[in-house]
């Protein structure tokens, strides 16, 4: 499609190529014909120029003969006869050539005529000539995609719901497995059979970088299709919404509609659709371009692989920054822990040491008020005589008397 600005409105509008060749060759023509006329306004002008001065000139010249005349006049008759004679045969001469100059011009004027007649010619004939290309190419496509449309019609008669779906889905699949080993190595492309969050899309097409790790590219694919005869027809529109959803929920790049919906739509029938101004990075096109709508969409993938690779690294660097940073925090978090620990241990046996010296101080107060008490026992031990405790205890003194007397009866006993 080519865009048209209107240079009086200046509104654009959008035209198809063979309009657009229309329109290139009715300005060829038309500027072709203002040249031609131009030309021959230009020789118009040059052959009335040259009628001009030759005007001139003879006008020139027979005012000087005029003028030999009137001398001559003056003269004998011989030399006015010759006279004549020379004005007459140099007024012929200067009318024959301004004739020949005149038939000269004209001839010219005849070929310049003949040249832009015959460029002219040529000109419609090449037109023409491009204009059936141009419409036999277009009317071979439209027979072609009369023939596909009446192709899948046929198809999809033969086809149950649940079959139509299915057989575009296996389509697109058997497409892309012709070209997986060649065209697409190491890719996944498989079913979407994750449905957790209430819905799935058909396939998810991923690739990697197998150097830096970094994603290439990523597609959630949904295949649409129903049967010619079904009551209600779906459009493309009603399946954008939860495509979009599954895109965003299984994290793919992009969206693509493969569909056979609205098979009289212009508008999809064009090809690749892109309906990014509805839901981000997301197309709708025929199932004869999922090949080449992934191929597109890789191709720009690929030439911004290296700048993903220099992100990868930038992220991994910035990853082993945070990780020597969370390592640094942590160790420093971690001796701030045990210091601060071992601080309270310090300060709490600094406190049982100050306890234990203050037991220590009252266990020593103890011993030494004891000594003081055993001393003072020790005095009145000391101090308690047998005259002191028999004193006032007339039983004890007898019995102590008595066994005094029976120690020395015993010991002169011994004695003797």
């Amino acid at each position: 499609m080519n865009t048209i600005k209107c240079p009086k409105c200046g509104e654009a509008f959008q035209i198809d190529e063979a309009g657009y060749a229309a329109i290139l060759q009715q300005v060829r023509d038309e500027e072709f014909k203002k040249a031609v006329a131009e030309n021959k306004r230009l020789c118009d002008e040059s052959k009335v120029a040259a009628v001009q001065l030759a005007e001139g000139e003879l006008k020139a010249e027979l005012a000087r003969v005029k003028a030999q005349l009137k001398a001559a006049e003056d003269g004998n008759a011989t030399a006015k006869k010759l006279a004549v004679e020379e004005a007459i045969r140099a007024e012929r001469e200067t009318v024959s050539e301004k004739e020949k100059q005149i038939v000269e011009l004209t001839e010219r004027l005849a070929r310049a005529n003949s040249e832009a007649e015959l460029k002219l010619s040529n000109a419609k004939t090449e037109s023409e000539n491009k204009l059936l290309g141009v419409k036999e190419k277009y009317e071979l496509e439209l027979k072609g995609k009369d023939e596909q449309i009446a192709y899948y019609k046929d198809f999809k008669s033969k086809l149950s719901t649940k079959m139509i779906g299915e057989s575009l889905e296996q389509y697109c699949l058997t497409e892309f497995n012709k070209l997986r080993a060649t065209a697409f190595p190491g890719v996944f492309f498989e079913k979407d059979n994750d449905a957790r969050s209430g819905s799935k899309g058909d396939f998810i097409y991923r690739e990697t970088d197998p150097e830096s790790g970094a994603e290439i590219l990523s597609i959630m694919f949904e295949m649409k299709n129903e049967a010619d005869t079904t009551a209600t027809k779906h459009h493309n529109e009603d399946f954008l919404k939860e495509l979009d959803k599954d895109r965003q929920e299984k994290k793919c790049e992009f969206a693509v509609l493969v569909s056979l919906l609205e098979p009289e739509s212009d508008y999809y029938n064009a090809g690749i659709v892109d309906v990014s101004y509805r839901y981000p990075k997301m197309f709708v096109v025929r199932p004869q371009c999922f090949i080449p709508m992934i191929t597109l969409l890789r191709n720009a993938a690929m030439g911004a692989l290296q700048y993903k690779r220099e992100l990868a690294l930038l992220e991994q660097r910035d990853i082993d920054i945070t990780n020597f940073e969370s390592k640094l925090e942590g160790f420093k978090e971690g001796f701030a822990r045990h210091y601060r620990l071992a601080g309270d241990k310090f300060k709490t046996a600094i406190d049982e040491i100050d306890r234990s010296i203050l037991h220590l101080q009252k266990i020593k107060d103890a011993l030494l008020g004891s000594e003081n008490n055993l001393r003072l026992a020790n005095n009145k031990l000391e101090d308690i005589t047998i005259k002191k405790l028999v004193r006032g205890n007339p039983t004890m003194a007898a019995r102590f008397k008595a066994a005094a007397q029976e120690g020395a009866a015993e010991e002169r006993n011994s004695t003797c």
